[in-house]
């Protein structure tokens, strides 16, 4: 009788223990199909609200394409326990909302260490697959589409805008890095980029990364922008870029505000000239705001490993992000009005 009852009492604790063990397992596929359903295909497919807000992206089904593209570029691993397009939503939503790898690892169920090498992965197949969306555009096409607060102006001459804008980073444990990254205008380690933009708002050239104490007229003359440069353009820029020789080299011109260094008062020439400058150079900064308010990576202070190159890759990881940043701006409405 005894002997049954430890017997009952033996069978009843197994069968405890397989419940718990079952209860276990199922609450963490609850969690892990939660977690999939938030951050899943199926869940994005008809809500471009949300696509939106977690990528940058007007559209579902531009999200898709720009998903066909690239996956493509990415052979599949089994060291990544996520889909594909998990893979994908995750390095976007890193680019769109600067979520930390810690955060993206708890959202997704993964190790942080997988999240960053996904990331890498990742940003540098879009930057390869995206750089057809970063164009400089035939002189034809240029013309024939020249809006018209450019064209009433400055006929259909303007090539390019040009401005420099800095992304902030963590200072270097080398004092000379330190030393070369510290920027005097922001007070503060970036490194500094070229972007051009034509004047139908889309952005046309983006340089590589140089350290923040560059000048902007050395990175004009260095990032190689004005091998796109035919007789007869007009290029845009602000006072600080004095490269009226270096444009002039191309049989293009440079236009830029009047100095008022020396003066008490600009000329009415002057006056009404820098003002028509200022209107439609006004775009350029209004591009550069897009950029770092759609993809707020880009205005977080990143690591500064992110400036360093890996072996057999020409780019450093910042170069490959603001790329992809810029080249997904572009994939979204222009900014400046055609008429």
């Amino acid at each position: 009788m005894i002997q049954q009852k430890l017997l009952e009492c033996e069978k009843e604790k197994e069968d405890l223990k397989h419940e718990i063990g079952m209860l276990q397992e199922n609450n963490s596929t609850l969690v892990n199909t939660i977690g999939n359903l938030v951050f899943h295909e199926d869940s994005l497919r008809d809500n471009d609200a949300k696509v939106a807000y977690y990528t940058g992206l007007p559209s579902f089904a531009l999200l898709m394409h720009i998903f066909g593209l690239v996956s493509k570029k990415v052979p599949d691993s089994p060291l990544y326990v996520l889909p594909k397009f998990q893979q994908f939503l995750l390095v976007l939503m890193r680019l769109r909302l600067n979520l930390q790898v810690q955060d993206l690892a708890f959202r997704f169920n993964v190790h942080v260490s997988t999240v960053s090498r996904i990331f890498y992965r990742w940003v540098v197949a879009m930057s390869y697959s995206l750089e057809q969306c970063i164009l400089w555009p035939d002189r034809e096409s240029l013309y024939t589409s020249m809006p018209l607060c450019f064209k009433r102006e400055w006929g259909s001459s303007v090539a390019v805008i040009i401005d420099c804008f800095e992304v902030f980073t963590d200072r270097s444990s080398s004092l000379l890095a330190r030393a070369s990254t510290w920027s005097q205008y922001k007070h503060h380690n970036t490194v500094k980029f070229l972007i051009g933009i034509t004047p139908q708002g889309t952005i046309s050239y983006i340089s590589p990364a140089y350290v923040g104490r560059t000048s902007d007229k050395h990175i004009v003359e260095d990032c190689g922008i004005l091998n796109y440069l035919l007789p007869g353009d007009i290029v845009m820029a602000d006072r600080g870029f004095k490269v009226e020789e270096s444009v002039g080299f191309s049989g293009a011109r440079l236009v830029i505000p009047a100095f008022t260094k020396g003066r008490s008062q600009l000329s009415y020439n002057d006056a009404e000239t820098t003002r028509k400058i200022a209107n439609v150079r006004i775009h350029v900064e209004r591009l550069i705001g897009l950029v770092r308010n759609k993809y707020s990576v880009l205005r977080s202070i990143l690591a500064y490993e992110y400036l360093i190159k890996r072996t057999g890759d020409e780019f450093a990881l910042i170069d490959h992000v603001v790329r992809v940043c810029c080249a997904l701006t572009n994939l979204c409405p222009p900014i400046v009005p055609l008429e």
